[in-house]
């Protein structure tokens, strides 16, 4: 299974790239990029096509820069379509993934039959934590080009497999797996915890 990680986003309310900063000496897109190498073959970076010269793992060019993570998914799909893989597809700022719950999120796709399986949190649906299948491109592509932005509401149109809280909280037993950094106080927060914990 190949591995997407999702980078490149405006960070507007970061003030700087999130994919760039540093956590134990290492940028939070190559802390990412290891972990996904853990539970898949391959790992590839979606970003905008020159944005990370040197990057940890090939870069595939966002078919659709500044029309945000649906676009990357998009790109994704197109990219695996001719195989009719599966593909997992995470964010770059999720400094608690964890690879064994990866590991077996690929696992569950391998033997589902939905277009995509997806975590539900207590926000909602966790679609840069999901797995997507191929066979999901027409149905996304069509939301996309009717104006939909938002990708839990161009999910809402496949079949899903939505996995809740009792199938993936013995992974997360800190309540942090799917939390994500969107502003300079939560990546403080990330550093007390992480370094405070000798950064795993």
């Amino acid at each position: 299974m190949i591995g997407f990680v999702q980078a490149g986003g405006g960070s507007t309310r970061f003030g700087t790239d999130k994919a760039l900063v540093r956590i134990g000496g290492e940028t939070m897109l190559a802390r990412t990029v290891g972990v996904v190498a853990k539970a898949c073959e391959v790992v590839q970076i979606v970003a905008p096509e020159g944005k990370y010269e040197g990057a940890p793992a090939p870069v595939l060019a966002d078919r659709y820069p500044g029309e945000g993570p649906l676009g990357g998914i998009l790109t994704v799909l197109a990219a695996v379509q001719s195989t009719q893989e599966w593909a997992l597809v995470v964010s770059c700022d999720m400094p608690f993934l964890q690879a064994e719950f990866l590991s077996f999120l690929c696992g569950r796709a391998r033997t589902s039959g939905a277009e995509v399986v997806v975590p539900e949190s207590g926000n909602g649906l966790e679609p840069l934590c999901a797995v997507w299948n191929a066979a999901a491109l027409p149905t996304m592509q069509a939301a996309f080009d009717s104006g939909v932005r938002k990708v839990t509401e161009a999910m809402k149109r496949l079949s899903m497999e939505v996995l809740d809280e009792s199938v993936w909280k013995r992974f997360d037993t800190h309540k942090r797996l799917f939390w994500n950094m969107n502003a300079p106080e939560d990546f403080e927060e990330v550093r007390r915890v992480l370094e405070g914990s000798k950064i795993k």
